[in-house]
């Protein structure tokens, strides 16, 4: 119930605010990754836009950080890219997800032949307040809250050149907090608009 207030809260306090630009994001390029999981996913079809982005913002590909493992999928799909991946999850869903099973030893089997992933059992919240590394790019697909996705993405637009969020379209509080994260640190919003939608923050 909290969280929706502070979408809300947003909604109207925002009201006479300077509009945040929505920029769509459209790849020039398209490929898929050499490594793709066969598993279920939203994120499909954002694995072969990476490439794209990558180059298109100048994003070095050293460090990237992952809130919101769950199966895998996009953790496997950006280790393709950086040189190090570090997944962070509580891998026991939450009030979104459609899997509420303890999903750690599967995915951890599942991504084990991966030698650049560390997968990281732990609240965004708890690892957050123990982590000061700067990123490369930090991605972020936890529960779909005002709050929760607001605060996660506020530090990650203080420790990475580029954020993204996955769920822009599917979830209005997603991208209700990626516009007010834009408007107060000055990053520009661009939005993919397939495969639930994907708020980057550069």
């Amino acid at each position: 119930m909290v969280a929706e207030m502070q979408y809300w809260k947003s909604v109207v306090g925002n009201l006479f605010a300077p509009e945040v630009a929505v920029r769509p994001y459209v790849p020039q390029c398209r490929r898929l990754p050499p490594r793709v999981l066969a598993v279920q996913t939203a994120w499909k079809g954002i694995e072969s836009i990476l490439g794209d982005l990558i180059q298109r913002f100048g994003i070095h590909t050293d460090r990237c950080l992952e809130f919101g493992v769950e199966h895998g999928y996009s953790t496997a799909a950006l280790s393709c890219f950086f040189s190090s991946v570090v997944g962070v999850d509580t891998f026991v869903g939450d009030k979104h997800t459609r899997d509420s099973r303890d999903l750690f030893t599967a995915t951890s089997y599942r991504l084990s032949c991966f030698d650049n992933i560390r997968l990281i059992r732990s609240d965004y919240r708890d690892w957050m307040a123990n982590d000061d590394t700067v990123y490369d790019l930090i991605h972020i697909d936890i529960v779909h809250t005002y709050s929760d996705t607001f605060a996660c993405g506020l530090w990650s637009a203080d420790h990475a050149k580029c954020v993204l969020f996955h769920d822009t379209m599917s979830f209005p509080a997603v991208q209700r907090a990626v516009m007010d994260i834009s408007r107060q640190t000055g990053k520009l919003f661009y939005n993919f608009a397939e495969s639930n939608g994907l708020g980057i923050l550069i």
